[in-house]
């Protein structure tokens, strides 16, 4: 007779083996930016520091740390503050790193190609390391849910009980090149490809708010190299979409991003309907508020864990 032993061991939390760079613009300020990516300690999070600064400021990641979220999710230290962080904290939580150390030389992340798909490249090219330490989750034990009104009809986020981390969004665009393409999606974290199926997904723009948003020192970083852009009528990049709903799971991209602002990956079911940065970090005020809706969990046989957390997330 053959026996076979099955081992399980503690769901660890992760960080790099090693440090790695990149540089590039900032989408709405302009302005050249170098990153330097370092591994952290267990239980550090994720920590941006402002090195270009007289005094090098920390900015730790809080979704209370959340300043703006016009067209961006911002985080502040005092009066520090780091720019449109959700594009890498959403290429953490893809891949499943929960400490690193984060150096930037201006005030807002790299654009790089308008997606995650750089940070992820990034991350994987340094290595994801296994620390000995357990990881903590915040699992959903009641649904969490708030609203917008505005004059087209309002939105809203929602956050469910769910054994994993699953998000449902829905867009309404009317725009021609919008309505060509499917308008809602939904992404399992533990079951997908989050690089293959999300991380290359492009932030967007249509041209007649360009003026507008640069009026507004918005925006002055943007272009057909990192964004999709859009006419009155049709798509103006040459190579046109990366996926038939690239507009759609961008906007889960960066709902995944800013959901991370939370500190600690999530077990829940996110949906969504037209929400943006300001309603998921409200989402995410209100979680806190609430706090007989949740519980930080580990998992110490990562067989109960859910299906695929518990191995480093594939390569593309």
């Amino acid at each position: 007779m053959i026996f076979t032993l099955l081992y399980s061991t503690v769901l660890k939390q992760r960080t790099l083996k090693t440090l790695t760079h990149a540089q590039g613009v900032g989408l709405h300020s302009g302005q050249r930016v170098e990153i330097t990516l370092r591994p952290a300690p267990p239980d550090t999070g994720i920590v941006f520091h402002r090195i270009d600064l007289p005094n090098p400021v920390t900015v730790p990641v809080s979704a209370l740390a959340v300043c703006d979220t016009r067209m961006a999710s911002t985080l502040a230290c005092g009066n520090t503050k780091v720019h449109t962080v959700e594009h890498l904290m959403s290429a953490c939580a893809g891949l499943g790193v929960d400490n690193l150390h984060v150096d930037i030389t201006a005030a807002e992340m790299p654009i790089l190609d308008g997606s995650a798909a750089s940070f992820v490249y990034l991350l994987q090219s340094a290595g994801i390391l296994l620390q000995d330490a357990p990881r903590r989750f915040v699992r959903l034990t009641d649904t969490v849910e708030v609203h917008q009104d505005d004059d087209s009809g309002g939105k809203w986020a929602r956050l469910a009980p769910f054994h994993g981390f699953r998000l449902s969004f829905e867009i309404d665009f009317s725009h021609p090149a919008v309505d060509n393409t499917r308008q809602s999606v939904s992404f399992d974290m533990g079951t997908g490809s989050y690089a293959r199926d999300i991380a290359r997904a492009r932030t967007f723009g249509f041209t007649k708010d360009v003026e507008m948003m640069r009026a507004n020192g918005l925006a002055l970083g943007g272009g057909l190299d990192n964004a999709i852009v859009m006419d009155d009528y049709k798509v103006l990049n040459a190579g046109g979409l990366r996926y038939d709903d690239e507009f759609v799971k961008h906007k889960i991209l960066d709902a995944i991003g800013d959901l991370y602002l939370l500190g600690r990956p999530l077990l829940a079911c996110y949906s969504a309907f037209r929400s943006g940065h300001a309603l998921n970090n409200l989402l995410l005020r209100e979680l806190l508020l609430r706090t007989n809706a949740f519980e930080v969990v580990t998992f110490d046989d990562d067989t109960q864990a859910p299906v695929g957390f518990a191995t480093v997330a594939r390569a593309w």
